[in-house]
């Protein structure tokens, strides 16, 4: 599962399950897990520059992922962590002004959340290193500026309640991604910055990501 980037068929954001989140946008606390799809073509690892597409004020959101490994449908809640193979830290990259358009309109997140380099991950985390996945300390740095602060235990639905409801819907499988949420302090990046985030269980920090900020070359694209 180290090389689930190429293997996944699908990535998982979870919405609004972060209450302090939720509320910084406006937005309805809600009352069963909702998500939405994101294609692995949007997919960024070390070495890559995010892309910040033409008249979109794109906003950072760090979160936890999780990685399937036992693949499954209709997964019991006490099952669920024997689907998970690992953990990664990731960015769910979106671009606000676009989301805010379209769901005014009553249309689908995609095209705010799809842009290539619009979901920045780290490496494989296995399972085995994270034992309790409901304290789980998350930041995001902009320009060394601390953005983004939390901690998994706000989670609104835990991890065996995510898995349970995604697949009582459709299966998941091998090297799939679920972006579990995040917490408050989402803001904007433009051209110019620099991003760094990590993912620590207490002092202990198991992954880094750090991603320059570019503008995004338009080819034959609004964007």
């Amino acid at each position: 599962m180290s090389n689930f980037v190429n293997i996944g068929k699908k990535i998982i954001g979870i919405g609004r399950n972060y209450i302090e989140h939720a509320k910084e946008l406006g937005n309805e606390v809600p009352k069963e897990p909702f998500f939405f799809l994101k294609p692995t073509s949007s997919y960024l690892q070390g070495g890559g520059n995010i892309e910040i597409p033409k008249n979109s004020i794109v906003h950072h959101e760090v979160e936890l992922g999780v990685i399937i490994g036992n693949p499954g449908r209709d997964i019991k809640h006490e099952d669920a962590f024997n689907h998970i193979a690992g953990y990664a830290l990731g960015i769910d990259l979106t671009a606000r002004n676009l989301q805010e358009e379209v769901k005014k309109r009553g249309l689908p997140w995609s095209a705010a959340k799809g842009f290539d380099t619009f979901t920045p991950v780290g490496e494989f985390i296995p399972k085995e290193k994270i034992n309790d996945s409901t304290n789980v300390n998350l930041w995001l740095k902009v320009n060394d500026n601390i953005k983004q602060k939390g901690n998994t235990k706000d989670m609104l639905f835990n991890i065996p309640t995510l898995i349970e409801y995604v697949s009582s819907i459709m299966k998941l499988e091998n090297g799939d991604l679920i972006l579990t949420g995040t917490p408050s302090g989402v803001g904007p990046i433009v051209a110019g910055d620099i991003i760094t985030a990590g993912l620590e269980i207490g002092d202990k920090c198991l992954s880094t990501i750090k991603f320059p900020v570019i503008t995004r070359k338009k080819i034959n694209s609004k964007y």
